[in-house]
């Protein structure tokens, strides 16, 4: 049972070391060392920013540095070769093993923003109201998988459809790992059925974008120069409250240099739809920065919007017959109201195992 034990303590020590938890660890304790200093809530917003980081650094840190500790006591007890305790040994080590096999997940997530929370843009395609049940049907699932996955969601912006549905919709979801779990919903999704919306019931095909960037919400992650921004105000359109086309809150900030534009309307302040908008534009630089694998901002290209809509990932089929197919990883079930109602994850973790060391 010894050598069961020290080989599981090598293949946790090459696991937490891949994963820097030692690195993250002495950020932890320095944030907590910050924490506990007497002027620590004289900044409101930084000190709540803080007790985020220290959240999501637990979360990260100490179930590897718990299940290291249960190692060495477990070695330490088989080395006194204490008969009796074999039983109770043997169990140990079986939970310790699974407990490691748990969090070596954790290995697939390997990109730089992968432990960020995610913001996930819904868009019909081309196709009326089809379309736009189909980014509805979307938006649910995603939904759905964050209320199963544990992560909670936020709307940002959503744009309601005339029939049904949604023309588009943009949500916030938080957790651990959010980013490096949705980022493989990211590109065009495929929807084959019998359309619910025209009299002769014929079978129809719809398109929807999905876009999911990880949230940078630090200024110093992704730095953008004032210069290349065009930051227009105007007043807020659509249904609602008494502060709705009374003063100019709505913003629109368009980086000049790759012609991103996020416009946001929601909140009720000029401000703090300022402040949204620039989270969401320094988290889609943040994507293109990875997509074309470029070191700075200032060499990035704009998006091509119109190979993204070829980017198609997953087909989802209802008739005539049942399949979900990812059309990257070749992952397919034969149950899409299973998926439809949230049950992504062999989806996404067959994108995860798929992208192992490719990025």
């Amino acid at each position: 049972m010894e050598k069961e034990i020290t080989q599981l303590k090598q293949n946790v020590d090459e696991a937490m070391k891949s994963l820097d938890i030692a690195e993250l660890s002495a950020q932890l304790s320095q944030l907590t060392e910050r924490s506990q200093t007497a002027d620590f809530w004289s900044d409101t917003t930084t000190a709540q920013d803080t007790m985020k980081q220290i959240a999501k650094l637990q979360t990260r840190v100490n179930p590897w540095l718990i299940l290291q500790k249960q190692i060495d006591d477990l070695g330490e007890l088989a080395h006194m070769q204490d008969e009796k305790l074999d039983t109770e040994l043997q169990e140990q080590l079986v939970d310790a093993t699974n407990t490691f096999e748990d969090l070596k997940k954790q290995l697939m997530y390997a990109g730089p923003y992968d432990d960020h929370d995610a913001i996930v843009s819904v868009h019909a395609g081309a196709g009326g109201t089809d379309a736009q049940d189909w980014a509805g049907m979307l938006l649910r699932m995603f939904v759905r998988y964050a209320e199963k996955a544990g992560f909670t969601t936020k709307m940002i912006d959503e744009s309601v459809g005339e029939e049904a549905g949604i023309k588009s919709a943009t949500f916030e979801v938080s957790g651990a790992f959010a980013f490096g779990n949705l980022k493989s919903e990211h590109g065009v999704h495929r929807l084959v059925r019998l359309s619910p919306f025209n009299a002769d019931n014929l079978r129809q095909t719809s398109f929807a974008k999905v876009e999911v960037v990880p949230k940078v919400d630090a200024p110093d992650e992704v730095e953008i120069d004032e210069k290349d921004l065009k930051i227009d105000v105007y007043r807020s359109g659509g249904h609602g409250g008494q502060s709705v086309n009374t003063t100019d809150s709505a913003v629109r900030i368009t980086h000049v240099p790759t012609n991103i534009v996020v416009a946001i309307q929601n909140e009720r302040s000029q401000l703090q739809n300022k402040e949204t908008a620039m989270i969401i534009l320094r988290s889609k630089l943040a994507q293109l920065q990875l997509e074309q694998h470029a070191e700075k901002i200032s060499e990035l290209k704009g998006p091509n919007e119109q190979a993204a809509w070829g980017n198609q990932i997953r087909s989802y089929v209802l008739h005539p017959y049942k399949q979900v197919k990812d059309l990257r990883s070749r992952y397919e079930t034969s149950d899409p109201d299973a998926v439809l109602d949230g049950d992504l994850q062999p989806l996404v973790t067959a994108y995860l195992e798929h992208t192992l060391g490719k990025e």
